[in-house]
């Protein structure tokens, strides 16, 4: 069995070991342009280039080391370069409990104006602001994948209300659920903050825009964790300069990193970190990606193949 990899900007060697240490009869090699040539039965990648697919004639499958498959499926003429491969995403593996960390960080950090107070430590001021309300804090999050479902559960922990909506129907305890186009507009009527935790599509893209964001409860929060593309940046920008937003919590961006004098940096109003909401545990991401070869090896279905149609 042979396995190549790719994923820049990560450390390949740990993804090698962890591979290698699962898999111990397979001959697993880095990506690279010297190496393009070289046959592979399987692909474990983030974010490939097209040339890593165009000389492959052996594979059996493409494993995206992230919780969206969009920066596989994005890539120029991917259908004639993976001719109907599947392509399978990680099925959490210890990015659920981390997502929904970092959503109720965010999510506390501003209901409870910790902010706030962190100003008042640095001008020596004691004053106490006024209690926590949770009825007027309704959480809307958009997404309820395997991700969506836990974040959506961990703040309903915490007693905020909390709805979800979802492409097709979803039933989660302690929940209110939407779903679909037409139930959008009553998803989003009095949210008070949004968590984008939706997979990237054609559909998706652009979705947190100035209408979207205009049918939120005055003085709402935005919260996205998905993708940067799901992100109109000016609409973003311009409901914060009206007051309609009293702030954003941004973790991921249409470009990466986030360049140096982008006005998301030194807004008052937005928080902004590197894209590590929730980032993807090299050992438990390898035994997930070696026991589904294993059952593609002997014939048994696996859970994870992407919907082309879908787009996740």
């Amino acid at each position: 069995m042979k396995i190549v990899f790719y994923s820049p900007g990560k450390k390949v060697q740990p993804w090698l070991d962890s591979l290698a240490a699962n898999l111990p009869s397979a001959d697993i090699w880095a990506w690279s342009p010297q190496s393009a040539d070289q046959q592979a039965d399987y692909a474990v990648v983030w974010a490939p280039p097209s040339e890593l697919f165009a000389p492959q004639q052996k594979l059996k499958a493409v494993f995206n080391i992230g919780a969206g498959a969009d920066r596989v499926l994005r890539i120029p003429h991917v259908d004639g370069l993976l001719r109907g491969i599947p392509v399978v995403r990680l099925n959490d593996a210890g990015m659920s409990a981390q997502m929904a960390e970092y959503v109720c960080h965010a999510l506390f950090r501003h209901t409870r104006e910790f902010a706030e107070y962190e100003a008042h430590q640095r001008d020596n001021k004691w004053k106490t602001l006024p209690a926590l309300d949770r009825a007027n804090w309704q959480v809307g999050v958009m997404g309820l994948g395997a991700i969506g479902a836990r974040v959506a559960g961990a703040v309903a922990g915490f007693d905020f209300p909390v709805k979800g909506w979802s492409r097709t129907p979803k039933e989660l305890a302690n929940i209110t659920t939407y779903a679909g186009a037409e139930q959008f507009d009553a998803f989003l009527a009095d949210t008070r903050v949004l968590v984008c935790v939706l997979p990237l599509t054609p559909a998706t893209e652009g979705i947190l825009n100035a209408r979207t964001l205009g049918r939120l409860k005055p003085k709402s929060i935005l919260i996205n964790v998905a993708r940067g593309e799901h992100l109109v940046e000016d609409d973003l920008l311009a409901m914060l300069a009206t007051g309609h937003l009293a702030g954003a919590t941004l973790d991921v961006f249409r470009e990466e990193p986030l360049p140096s004098g982008h006005e998301f940096w030194d807004h008052p109003k937005i928080t902004v970190t590197p894209h590590i909401a929730a980032i993807t545990l090299v050992e438990k991401s390898a035994a997930q990606i070696a026991q589904k070869i294993r059952a593609m090896e002997s014939g048994q279905p696996i859970e994870g193949v992407v919907d082309r149609s879908r787009g996740y």
